[in-house]
Parts: structure tokens; sequence; C-alpha cells
């Protein structure tokens, strides 16, 4: 394995070659323009809808978990039937 010693031109190169990647950099002041102002009240509300819905989805999942549980108790109870008919 070659070693390149790190010199203050290759650490500006290299820098320089990953600036470059990151494409054309905006002009903030035109971005902050741009973006929409929201009163934090909206934004409490968004959150507390995405809160309830969670709650909502967590019970749904409880419901489901214990329906699968009785599928799974109902397959297996009917695998042993077949078995024993056999």
């Amino acid at each position: 394995m070659k070693r390149v010693k790190l010199t203050p031109s290759l650490l500006k190169s290299i820098i320089e070659e990953e600036v470059s990647k990151f494409g054309e950099m905006e002009d903030v002041e035109d971005r902050a323009k741009e973006t929409e102002e929201v009163d934090a009240d909206e934004q409490a509300d968004a959150l507390e809808k995405h809160i309830d819905m969670s709650k909502a989805l967590k019970i749904e999942e409880a419901r489901l978990t214990k329906r699968l549980t009785k599928v799974r108790e109902a397959r297996k109870r009917l695998a042993k039937k077949i078995v024993e008919s056999v």
C-alpha cells in the first residue's frame, strides 16, 4: 500500500474536489424569500394530528396482533386434526 504525504496543497485540492461535488450553492437570502412562514399554532396542530395518528395505529396494531394470534392457534389446531386423521 502506497502512502502519500498530506501536504497543504494536496489537502486544498482534495477539499476543492469535494466541494465541487455539492453543485452550485444557493444564496441564503433568495432561499429565505422562497420559504413559507407558518405560525407556531399551525405546526402544533400538525404535530398533534401526527401524534393522534400514531396512537390510532398503535391501537390498530394491537387489534391485528390479537387477531393474528387467534388465526395462528386455529391453524395449529387444524394441522393437528390433519395429522391425527392421516
